[in-house]
């Protein structure tokens, strides 16, 4: 899909004709569209589809009429098992020319909808580090809200350890887990594309927008350390899971083995009194209502070791 975008007094606006200061919006794109942006502008059709491919990993590249950023940004998938919606990121792409800014991603995104939806102040179309800057500031604060999205879904699979733990919320807490470890990798490459963004000086910046790269650096530290930290987190969560399903498993065992050794007791005698042997030599065999006592004395036997057995708590 191709969009083409301008500010006009601080309002966007999507315009039919590409002009200059205008910003050009690529989602899942066409190679016809691919290849009418690349000869537009003299661009390698390479990197205008580099952020098509999911394996690309983040890097700043200056090349002769433009400038190639490619970073890492959240998105949503759906489960296999569970119906819950799982994270992961996909790259997006910002080329930048002498009159206009390109972006390429492979489906719609929430950070770019803020800029179309007008929600991002003092946004000009024309001004492209500053454009540049923002998408990258809303790309580290959008970690930070699923981030904790990621926390809230783990809490809530915690306060369920206690009463009942299915095989959904195992599935989910490893859906989390791998969330974690796709933030962590992508927030680490994103932020060696913005110490790279502070050391070229062919990039044209003003005061503001240099303090406004200091915002997305710090805003990118922080996404990582909230990352390292529910990491950890999980990580806990996971051995408090297994420690009471292990737990749980036990008490099942100690049950079973504690009935098991009841009913051992009327089996043994009955399989005793059971044998082919002559009756005169079995007690009780010749005494009035000798069945009727042995059946007592198995119960009697029965309840007794019931009583051991829950005086040391394995019942």
């Amino acid at each position: 899909m191709f969009n083409t975008y301008r500010t006009f007094h601080g309002e966007i606006c999507e315009v039919k004709f590409i002009q200059p200061g205008s910003w050009i919006r690529l989602t899942d794109p066409s190679m016809e569209e691919c290849q009418d942006v690349a000869e537009r502008y003299e661009i390698d059709i390479a990197d205008v589809r580099a952020a098509l491919d999911e394996e690309e990993s983040s890097r700043i590249e200056l090349e002769d009429g433009y400038i190639l950023i490619l970073v890492d940004i959240p998105a949503e998938e759906e489960g296999s098992v569970s119906t819950r919606k799982n994270f992961t990121t996909i790259p997006l792409g910002i080329i930048l020319t002498e009159d206009c800014i390109i972006t390429v991603c492979t489906e719609e995104t929430p950070i770019l909808q803020h800029f179309i939806r007008n929600r991002v102040k003092e946004f000009s179309t024309k001004k492209r580090m500053r454009f540049v800057y923002q998408i990258l500031f809303y790309t580290a604060t959008t970690y930070q809200s699923r981030l904790r999205m990621v926390d809230r879904r783990r809490r809530a699979i915690e306060e369920n350890v206690g009463d009942n733990t299915e095989n959904v919320d195992l599935v989910d807490l490893h859906n989390l887990e791998s969330t974690l470890v796709y933030f962590a990798t992508s927030l680490r490459a994103n932020g060696v594309v913005l110490d790279r963004l502070t050391r070229y000086k062919r990039l044209e910046q003003y005061p503001e927008d240099t303090e406004l790269l200091d915002d997305v650096i710090i805003e990118n530290k922080q996404a990582i350390e909230m990352t390292a930290i529910y990491r950890d987190i999980i990580n806990g969560t996971r051995e408090l899971m297994s420690s009471v399903i292990n737990n749980r498993l036990n008490n099942v065992m100690k049950y079973l083995t504690s009935i098991t050794l009841v009913m051992a007791i009327p089996t043994i005698i009955s399989g005793i009194y059971g044998m082919n042997v002559d009756g005169n030599w079995m007690p009780l065999s010749t005494t009035p209502y000798g069945f009727g006592i042995i059946c007592l004395i198995i119960a009697a036997a029965c309840v007794v070791t019931l009583f051991v057995l829950w005086k040391k708590r394995m019942l």
